[in-house]
């Protein structure tokens, strides 16, 4: 069993929800119960504090860096209800922009692919609704389509799908912007896909059967890069990671218990090429799974954080 590579002091005055790297693996954003978000800027085995965050007035459950294509931009959710989008500046992190249009906690939030060609983040809410909010790049201003009820007893995770459909990188490049497409999953067990069309968002496709028993902790859409088919993790309260795939674009998505804890698991994360898939768990380990050339997963690594 491996044990982690190294550690970082955040000072946070209350328990830690999230803790994301930027796209340069340079710098880290964390969140925490003490209504903060603190940014830090990590090199080798060192790391420094460069400004803690302030406005959220409750917990900060998630934190998201943008892609760097559209500049230093960071995005934070909250039990406040707000989803508020911060820029770097000349002289440090401001409040660019305030989202309070949800009636309960906001849950989660993801950025879009930056192949979308557009500044997007996806918002899931307590009060069960999904805020999709654009960025306008010809006054700076925020548009926002909601779909409502996506998830009637609450949001708990959304993922996006990758822009570039699996194969397409031995395909000749297409012209055309690719569709909008989300997974969601909620307090009510169940994960949902939604594509956007020319009328709007679609209805929620729920994927069938139903193969978890309590809510969703999370959910992640694989990259395409290394990956012949579309494959989808989620994880549960019940102790169950799941793997859904779909073969082609218009086939069904079948589902397959990667693992079965016997404790919640709280987040699944993708590597780059999608042929590793990290696993944490409420018993302070994070398990890694490989694929196999004949599409089987097995485990490869065990990283146990001792709890305090």
């Amino acid at each position: 069993m491996a044990a982690p590579l190294s550690s970082i002091e955040t000072a946070h005055e209350d328990m830690i929800h999230d803790a994301q790297m930027d796209f340069y693996g340079k710098r880290l954003a964390t969140c925490s119960s003490d209504h903060t978000v603190r940014i830090f800027l990590v090199e080798d085995n060192d790391h420094k504090l460069i400004q803690t965050l302030r406005v959220h007035e409750g917990p900060v459950w998630q934190v998201a860096w943008a892609h760097p294509k559209f500049g230093n931009y960071l995005a934070t959710c909250g039990y406040d209800r707000r989803v508020v989008i911060w820029k770097e500046g000349t002289t440090g992190w401001e409040n660019t922009f305030e989202y309070r249009e949800h009636d309960s906690s906001v849950n989660t939030i993801a950025w879009a692919p930056y192949e979308y060609g557009q500044m997007t983040l996806a918002c899931g809410s307590s009060d069960g609704d999904i805020s999709i909010l654009h960025y306008q790049e010809s006054d700076g201003s925020w548009q926002a389509n909601r779909i409502q009820q996506a998830h009637a007893t609450g949001v708990t995770c959304l993922s996006w799908a990758p822009a570039i459909g699996p194969g397409s990188a031995l395909q000749p490049v297409e012209e055309t912007t690719p569709t909008l497409k989300l997974v969601s999953g909620g307090c009510d067990n169940s994960l949902k896909i939604w594509t956007h069309t020319e009328s709007g968002w679609s209805a929620g496709v729920a994927l069938t059967p139903a193969t978890h028993k309590e809510r969703i902790r999370d959910v992640a859409w694989a990259p395409s890069l290394g990956l012949s088919c579309n494959i989808i993790a989620s994880c549960s309260q019940d102790g169950k990671v799941v793997l859904w795939t779909q073969q082609t674009p218009n086939s069904a998505w079948e589902p397959k218990v990667l693992e079965e804890y016997d404790v919640p698991v709280w987040r699944v994360s993708w590597s780059m090429t999608g042929n590793v898939l990290a696993v944490s768990s409420a018993d302070n380990k994070v398990v890694l799974y490989k694929s196999r050339l004949d599409g089987t997963w097995h485990k490869v690594s065990t990283i146990n954080e001792p709890s305090a």
